[in-house]
């Protein structure tokens, strides 16, 4: 523990939480710029993959253009038109015929590149080329017919030959010219795959292979792609997810669907090359933080530690004060709050030297004065025998009546100069029968002006109370309200419960004068100020109750209540709880 109080002090508080903050706006900066960053690098780069594969998809629909221009020169050829208007017609040509048919669609397959075979069929799907009389239906499937028909005229890009994976197969519908364009039969072209490769026309010979690139018809079946792709690969391609695992290698996959084939292109982009920047980027990122953090460690220690030193050159000042001997601290800082404190110091060690002095001639004074007071003390047991011996005196000679009072008037010595810490607390039954002896004194003193009675709770008689804290309450009733009055005046000491739970009040009922509501107000803030409510010295009994109410009690009590009304008297008490501290 100790060791750990050594390292609490100012100057490591304000060094380290300088470099925790330098810390946290570094990183946070520097992870904040590195995702922007990277996300941008990101973003051009899938931007570059998707310019490749419209350029990739551009070439292809050139492909697929010249082989629809092809096709559509086959369909309209007029010995191929004539001979299917006669199958139209229900006429059906002889072998030569279809013969000398063969020799021009031979023309135009030598005149297309890629082209493996032409096929012609009847709109009853019966074969006319080559020559033989197999049907439509065992070429392919029903719904590549179905959708030729749909497409009236339009080429249809089927896929793969079912026989023959190495060729792509696309159907037309034969529309008749002279017959208003009605359907006549089809043209069912075989092209080779190889003729959709498309890596070498969109690299350079110098250019690194980056990009893989994979067509895939309308069922997902690969026609081409430039690298090793099986079944189960394609099948993983195929999924909506954005990148692939290719031989433990991540690839960003780009997706690009033809418009007029209903293939897609799908180039696959290592995820390496998308964030080449990146690393560079982390790399300067790390070393910004680390020199800026190094800078900063410097900094904050320079400035805690200018901050710190003149602190503890004043801490040290105070640690060498000694009481009588309080120096000055000679140090001075250029920072203003620490020059002021340390003025504030030597400020106050100059007044704490003058009250040293003033005090200590106090001490002197008071000493001497002291000791002349017990030279010229009377013994108060001396002053009590003395009583008692006054007592029996008059009691012997029937004098009751003053014997009675010479007993209250021991009494009352006797509670007042008994001052040991012990009877600091009392009993409220203890503060009532010194308030009837105080009333019997002072009944003696008025005579018949003074008619006074006490109205207590039997239960509210053991309930602890500070010492002579109701007997200034009386005192000031009897001389501001009875003596106030030419004719005969009342006192009413009452202690009853209060209206709040576990409280008593104590209150002084006098029928004098009264006040009127100025001078109450004025009562208030003389008791608020502390100060005497008159020059000559009267009136400071009620400022000491109120003292020592809010000294004992704290926030218990409200300290004087007073009410009073011009010429209906007045009433001052306060309330107090119970219980205080558990015991006395």
């Amino acid at each position: 523990m100790n060791r750990l109080k050594g390292w609490n002090t100012l100057r490591n508080q304000i060094f380290i939480g300088f470099m925790l903050v330098m810390v946290i706006v570094l990183i946070s900066s520097g992870t904040f710029t590195y995702n922007q960053t990277s996300i941008l690098l990101r973003n051009s780069a899938e931007r570059l993959v998707k310019q490749t594969a419209v350029q990739a998809t551009g070439k292809l629909e050139a492909l697929y253009q010249q082989v629809d221009s092809l096709l559509m020169q086959v369909s309209t050829n007029p010995s191929l038109q004539s001979i299917l208007t006669r199958e139209h017609s229900g006429k059906q040509v002889n072998f030569s015929e279809r013969q000398s048919l063969q020799d021009v669609v031979r023309g135009y397959e030598a005149y297309g590149t890629g082209i493996r075979s032409l096929e012609l069929y009847t709109e009853d799907y019966r074969r006319l080329l080559p020559l033989d009389d197999a049907l439509l239906q065992d070429r392919v499937t029903e719904s590549w017919i179905y959708q030729a028909d749909e497409q009236k005229g339009k080429l249809v890009w089927c896929g793969l030959d079912p026989r023959d994976s190495t060729s792509v197969i696309a159907i037309r519908s034969v529309r008749l010219i002279n017959r208003s364009f009605i359907h006549g039969g089809y043209i069912m072209l075989r092209m080779d795959r190889n003729y959709f490769e498309l890596s070498d026309s969109l690299r350079t010979s110098d250019e690194p292979q980056r990009e893989l690139m994979i067509l895939l018809d309308g069922a997902g079946n690969k026609i081409t792609a430039d690298f090793l792709a099986d079944e189960s690969l394609i099948a993983e391609i195929g999924r909506d997810d954005e990148t692939v695992m290719i031989h433990g290698e991540s690839y960003m996959k780009i997706q690009q669907q033809s418009d007029v084939t209903g293939w897609t292109l799908v180039m696959l982009t290592p995820a390496k090359y998308t964030t080449e920047g990146v690393s560079v980027l982390r790399t300067s990122i790390i070393v910004s933080i680390a020199v800026g953090g190094l800078l900063f460690l410097v900094s904050s220690f320079v400035l805690s530690t200018m901050i710190t030193r003149p602190i503890l050159n004043l801490i040290r000042a105070m640690r060498g004060a000694r009481l009588g001997n309080l120096k000055l601290n000679p140090d001075t800082s250029s920072t203003m709050e620490i020059a002021e404190l340390n003025y504030s110091y030597n400020q106050m060690v100059n007044s704490l030297n003058e009250m040293i002095q003033v005090v200590y001639q106090k001490e002197i004074i008071q000493s001497r004065t002291e000791l002349k007071a017990l030279q010229s003390q009377i013994n108060p047991h001396f002053l009590f025998n003395t009583l008692e011996a006054f007592f029996w005196s008059l009691d012997e000679k029937g004098e009751t009546e003053l014997a009675d009072n010479v007993v209250a008037m021991s009494g009352l010595f006797r509670y007042v100069i008994n001052r040991s810490d012990e009877d600091e607390w009392v009993k409220i039954g203890d503060e009532l029968d010194h308030a009837e002896r105080y009333f019997k004194i002072m009944e003696m003193r008025l005579v018949d002006r003074l008619i006074w009675r006490i109205e207590a709770d039997e239960a509210c008689r053991s309930i602890p109370i500070p010492k002579l804290l109701i007997q200034p309450l009386v005192e000031n009733a009897i001389m501001h309200g009875v003596e106030k009055r030419n004719e005969q005046g009342t006192v009413v000491l009452r202690v009853e419960a209060a209206t709040t739970p576990d409280y008593t009040r104590i209150m002084v009922i006098d029928s004098g004068p009264g006040m009127d509501e100025a001078m109450v107000q004025q009562l208030y803030a003389t008791l608020q100020d502390g100060k005497k409510i008159i020059s000559n010295g009267k009136g400071i009994g009620l400022v000491n109750v109120d003292r020592r109410l809010h000294l004992y009690y704290a926030l218990q009590s409200k300290g004087i209540m007073i009410q009073s009304h011009v010429g209906e008297g007045t009433t001052i008490g306060f309330e107090i709880p119970n219980e205080i501290w558990g015991e006395l």
